[in-house]
């Protein structure tokens, strides 16, 4: 696999959608995503964190293609580890400490190796709720540095807030945001017993801090929320763009597999980065257009042909909101998009 480094980072920040109504969607966003509604919250209740092995030495757990809630404790996302002889490197750290506590629990049962480090490939809350587990048993923490915006931020502050009730026993009031240790500019090279990783900022996209980690020897990429597989993205507010232009330069590195941040991992690594990048340009196409053209989101989104991805879990869910948040971000752009 021929490791390029990633273009470098837009130099533009992501510019929020501004006004009441994007404030409005955000809160939204937010409420959806920690809250969850509906029977979605039914999926996943009873999961538990068990590891499947991707490769030889190479470990992942796969959260549940549902809402975060307390009925299943935040377990959403996915988490990885890789094993050597000098240590563990892992990858993310669950949706809240008991889930990282079960993933070192089983850890355990394949290695007596310690976890060396822990890398974040972005700081959404079903991320890095487990981070100060890892911390507690000595682990380095490596992030992005536009880490440093979000545990800065009102939305940190007000997610975890909002989480310690909504998720509560998982979350509560001893959780806490864990700051990383090591920094990541555009790229970062670790070795650890034998086994070369490279860290790339593929961000602005899904967050600002988007990271992917890559393991040359393997053809095998980590790419965190930049592919979310077997379901609909959670796009938010996220700059499509510039999410769309990273997933070209993964496509790019060729990997022969994709660890992605939620759902199983693939063995048809360019057919699944690209059906995320296909569903963000056919966002941005269809809100587009209808933010040109003055058009009522509900009408237009009405009318537009979503079969592609309705059969997609989460696609109630999740569709109509990115959908909203994507014709408010093309309305602002106007002539620039």
């Amino acid at each position: 696999m021929n490791v390029a480094t990633l273009s470098p980072t837009d130099a533009r920040c992501r510019r929020e959608p501004g006004g009441p109504r994007a404030l409005i969607a955000g809160v939204l966003a937010v409420a959806l995503w920690i809250g969850g509604c509906g029977s979605a919250l039914a999926q996943g209740e009873t999961a538990r964190v068990t590891l499947q092995a991707v490769a030889p030495g190479v470990w992942f757990a796969q959260g549940a293609a549902a809402l975060g809630s307390a009925a299943n404790r935040n377990f959403i996302s996915n988490a990885a580890a890789i094993v050597t002889d000098a240590g563990v490197l892992v990858i993310d750290a669950l949706g809240s400490p008991a889930l990282a506590e079960e993933f070192l629990q089983a850890l355990a049962g394949v290695t007596a190796q310690p976890v060396r480090t822990v890398v974040v490939t972005h700081y959404h809350a079903d991320h890095i709720y487990g981070l100060q587990t890892f911390k507690a048993r000595g682990a380095t923490v490596v992030a992005q540095r536009r880490s440093a915006e979000y545990l800065a931020s009102d939305t940190a502050r007000l997610r975890l807030a909002a989480s310690r009730e909504e998720l509560f026993p998982w979350i509560d009031e001893h959780t806490r945001l864990v700051q990383p240790d090591v920094i990541v500019d555009d790229r970062l090279e670790l070795n650890l017993g034998g086994e070369r990783f490279v860290l790339l900022h593929a961000g602005p996209a899904h967050t600002p801090e988007d990271l992917v980690v890559v393991m040359p020897s393997r053809g095998i990429l980590f790419s965190g929320d930049l592919v979310f597989r077997g379901r609909i993205p959670f796009v938010g507010q996220a700059d499509s763009a510039r999410w769309i232009a990273a997933l070209d330069e993964l496509v790019a590195l060729g990997p022969r597999l994709v660890v992605p941040g939620h759902g199983p991992v693939s063995h048809e690594a360019q057919a699944d980065l690209r059906l995320t990048r296909d569903y963000l340009v056919y966002l941005r196409e269809t809100m587009g257009e209808a933010a040109r053209n003055l058009e009522p989101f509900d009408e237009v989104y009405a009318r537009t042909d979503w079969s592609r991805f309705e059969g997609l879990p989460l696609f109630r869910v999740a569709n109509r909101m990115n959908a909203y948040n994507t014709y408010l971000l093309m309305e602002q752009l106007g002539d620039k998009r």
